[in-house]
């Protein structure tokens, strides 16, 4: 599925130093992902930290933001 990123999101990917394969991973791999009303909310740890990656889903991933839990 084809993923793309708001402006937002890749200024957090770059203000957090997150690769965007790292929040695809946490996309396709999440520890635990939660739905509320069109949002889903997935959270992976990285390794130096634990993320979550806000995102929409319809025809393609819309990835609104990242952050460190």
């Amino acid at each position: 599925m084809k993923v793309i990123f708001t402006e937002h999101a890749k200024d957090r990917i770059r203000k957090r130093k997150i690769s965007e394969e790292e929040v695809i991973d946490a996309i396709k791999y999440p520890e635990k992902t939660l739905k509320r009303e069109e949002k889903y909310y997935a959270r992976k740890n990285i390794g130096r930290a634990e993320i979550e990656v806000v995102y929409e889903k319809d025809n393609y991933i819309k990835v609104i933001t990242i952050y460190y839990i």
